[in-house]
């Protein structure tokens, strides 16, 4: 028997599984260790935040949707590649290790923080699904404060949202925001006249720095179509319970810091002892970790040389991390069939930034889109992407339109439970 352990169930760490459990033989055991049962699908969060859809929509059981996978409801602490032996943390049992044949390290990312007073304990962080049903919460909470108070200072405190972070999550968080706290004013007419106020910070010089300028000037027209106040070459220089202080020396009173910055490597990446570039582990072109032909790594955890642009690394995006998972479990097929494993080599086929109803940014195939068709572009890269649940995110989407979104709060996770210094949320 051969005994493949993927240490993460992102989208390197679930597509590298589905593919070995397709290709190895009915006597060999693929092995999942990730701390939920399900994958999940997080570039639709934004979408749970503003109710666009419901959030188990966004999860994919691994156990049902990869049968004959062995799962492990777990945490890695430790992979001694010299000794093929993982150590983990499994739940409601405690501490136990496991001897593999061949392992694909895809143990993802964490949120990023940066050394600004009073983030860690005052903001909100977005990458896993309690905190976007925990923002989505915030976010009612908020509204009804607002209509219960006869101060207006106060009720303009809790009226105005802060994220910080103009990439694609928190472009889409800013936007989705901006539709839901839109929809939901016209439920309180003690607030008739007030509107919502979400601003968007960061220090690049435009929104979704990194992308073409076409694209991010389509997404500030639709966010200032909503009102959100974009300020580019902002950001938070300290935060306290009653508001934040900005680079630009302007003081805002808010109760709601949401924290988009970015992501950084997994701690376990470091813990390995290994050669890392930016916190991500290097790997060869192939995927392989230097110096062991029984190891292979991807995803965000990964610096993968981008062959399509020579001297850099392949971006920290789910299109990598899913095709990077797929090409490390031809890899591992390939070595234990005496192959030659091939490298890594993937162009871009573009981005696609929902930002609720018929609006979007899109480059698909590097044609900037905006507007309806972007919108169509990216609700298709959605239903094409996810692994599973897509008639229930259609049957939502069209609810949503039809409908409007919920005035609920669940009350399902409590805030001292979503410090944003976490590092529970992994997603490769």
């Amino acid at each position: 028997m051969t005994r493949v352990v993927v240490v993460g169930a992102g989208f390197a760490g679930y597509f590298a599984a589905r593919r070995l459990l397709k290709k190895l033989g009915p006597s060999d055991e693929v092995v999942v260790v990730n701390p939920h049962d399900y994958f999940l699908y997080v570039p639709l969060l934004p979408q749970v935040m503003s109710g666009v859809v419901e959030p188990r929509r966004l999860t994919v059981s691994i156990p049902g949707t990869l049968p004959g996978v062995k799962f492990v409801a777990g945490q890695v602490t430790d992979i001694e590649l010299d000794a093929k032996t993982i150590s983990y943390d499994e739940l409601d049992v405690g501490s136990a290790s496991m001897k593999y044949d061949q392992i694909v390290i895809t143990s993802g990312s964490v949120t990023k923080l940066l050394p600004i007073p009073g983030v860690a304990k005052h903001a909100l962080g977005f990458r896993d699904l309690a905190e976007a049903v925990f923002l989505r919460d915030h976010v009612i909470r908020q509204l009804e404060l607002a209509d219960k108070s006869d101060d207006a200072a106060e009720r303009a405190a809790s009226l105005t949202f802060v994220v910080v972070g103009a990439g694609y999550t928190g472009t889409e968080v800013a936007a989705h925001g901006a539709r839901l706290t839109r929809r939901l004013l016209k439920a309180h007419p003690r607030l008739a006249g007030s509107e919502a106020h979400w601003l968007l910070l960061d220090t690049a010089d435009q929104v979704l720095p990194g992308l073409k300028e076409q694209l991010g000037q389509s997404a500030t027209k639709t966010l200032k179509s909503l009102g959100v106040d974009v300020r580019m070459g902002t950001s938070v220089k300290e935060a306290t319970h009653d508001g934040v202080q900005l680079t630009d020396g302007s003081t805002l009173a808010t109760r709601s810091l949401v924290w988009c910055v970015g992501v950084r490597p997994d701690p376990l990446v470091s813990s390995l002892g290994l050669e890392t570039e930016k916190g991500r582990l290097k790997v060869s072109a192939t995927l392989a970790v230097p110096g062991y032909s029984t190891a292979w790594a991807c995803g965000d955890a990964a610096a993968v040389p981008d062959l399509t642009e020579p001297g850099q690394t392949t971006a920290m995006t789910a299109q990598h991390a899913q095709r990077q998972g797929v090409q490390a479990a031809d890899n591992v097929l390939a070595v234990l069939a005496g192959e030659q494993p091939v490298a890594y080599k993937h162009a871009n086929l573009g981005f696609v930034v929902d930002l609720g109803g018929s609006s979007a940014a899109a480059d698909p195939l590097g044609i900037p889109l905006g507007g309806f068709p972007a919108a169509a572009v990216t609700r298709a890269y959605h239903l094409i992407a996810m692994p599973g649940n897509r008639l229930r995110t259609l049957f939502d989407w069209t609810g949503h339109a039809l409908q409007g979104p919920l005035e609920v709060q669940l009350q399902l996770v409590e805030r001292p439970e979503l410090p944003l210094e976490t590092e529970s949320a992994k997603h490769s």
